[in-house]
């Protein structure tokens, strides 16, 4: 069967991005120096940055939005990047899912007040796995997808069944992670790792499975634990590829033990605008890879690459650039 294409699914939400001064001790004020709103989420930052990537690959969204104006506003600016948004549900029940991101403008250093919305209804009921005609399903963020997160009795989550009956149909699936403060990361992530294809999380979200810490008492990497955490996720079910980043490297593992490194790609601190949607950037360079056969030693470099053209703009998906660009940006080294 012939299949063309990735599916994005998952959080679809509104970011209001503020700029400040400074975190503030508690009762106490911080002048916010710009405000900006943009898109936020899984679905539209993922969706989007592997779109300007490369505008060829067909891209689907599904999730869901409120009745409103951030509703209209998000899916407006997928569909302005050719993404088919047909299956994203509009909701009278819950607002659109919002966040408001705290940015330091002094270390691009970033804080995320998070309002679950719409996102907390998405269900596995409304993804017509039958219909689903493409290569990669992905879906993030694992923890902030309240109804897919709950428990069930066969597979440990109601994700976990989802994406067990998506890959019985010979689609690769994907899972992404947010970085969340209960520490649930056994409970929910686990179960999914058993029917997922590609695993790609930051440094913190894999190690809060493994339960091993990422940095030494220098605070610089440790690539043993990454390592051993990527061999635990891979035991516990993962098909074919863990792949961690960081801000210093991307880390991956696939099925057949070949562990790979690379140090993120260097770019002149002048050029850095914020850090909101780097991780995802991240993740769309990396889908991008897998989808078009980068090999091992060139996926990590090229997802570096993808994040460094975020870090160039305030927002998640302005920074981001085409294939051919980013190429270069990998071939030079550094983003100056």
């Amino acid at each position: 069967m012939s299949r063309s294409g990735i599916v994005f699914a998952g959080n679809i939400l509104v970011d209001v991005v503020k700029n400040i001064t400074g975190f503030p001790q508690v009762g106490m004020l911080a002048t916010i120096t710009s405000v900006k709103q943009a898109v936020g989420g899984a679905v539209p930052n993922t969706a989007i940055d592997l779109a300007k990537i490369d505008p060829n690959i067909p891209i689907t969204a599904l999730g869901r939005v409120g009745d409103d104006a951030y509703g209209q506003y998000v899916t407006a600016m997928m569909q302005a990047h050719g993404i088919n948004t047909d299956g994203v549900i509009v909701t009278p029940d819950a607002p659109t899912s919002f966040s408001d991101v705290m940015s330091d403008v002094s270390t691009g250093e970033r804080t995320f007040f998070h309002a679950r919305g719409a996102n907390a209804l998405f269900a596995p009921e409304d993804i017509d796995v039958d219909a689903l005609d493409c290569d990669i399903f992905h879906i993030g963020y694992i923890l902030l997808l309240d109804t897919m997160d709950e428990a069930d009795e066969e597979y440990g989550t109601r994700l976990a069944r989802l994406l067990a009956k998506i890959q019985a149909k010979g689609i690769k699936t994907s899972i992404d992670v947010v970085s969340d403060s209960s520490l649930r990361f056994k409970e929910k992530i686990v179960p999914a790792l058993k029917y997922c294809n590609y695993a790609i999380m930051n440094e913190i979200e894999g190690c809060g499975v493994s339960g091993l810490n990422p940095r030494k008492e220098d605070g610089s990497m440790d690539p043993d634990n990454m390592y051993a955490t990527m061999k635990m996720m891979m035991d516990l079910g993962v098909k074919d590829r863990v792949i961690l980043h960081s801000k210093e490297a991307g880390f991956m593992l696939d099925a057949n033990g070949a562990f790979t490194y690379a140090p993120a790609v260097d770019i002149d601190p002048a050029l850095i605008a914020g850090k909101v949607g780097a991780g995802d950037a991240f993740c769309a360079g990396c889908l991008y890879g897998l989808y078009t056969g980068i090999d091992n030693d060139d996926l990590l470099d090229f997802a570096s690459a993808a994040a460094v053209c975020n870090l160039t703009a305030a927002d998640s998906i302005s920074g981001m650039r085409t294939a051919e660009e980013i190429r270069k940006i990998v071939e030079n080294g550094k983003l100056a």
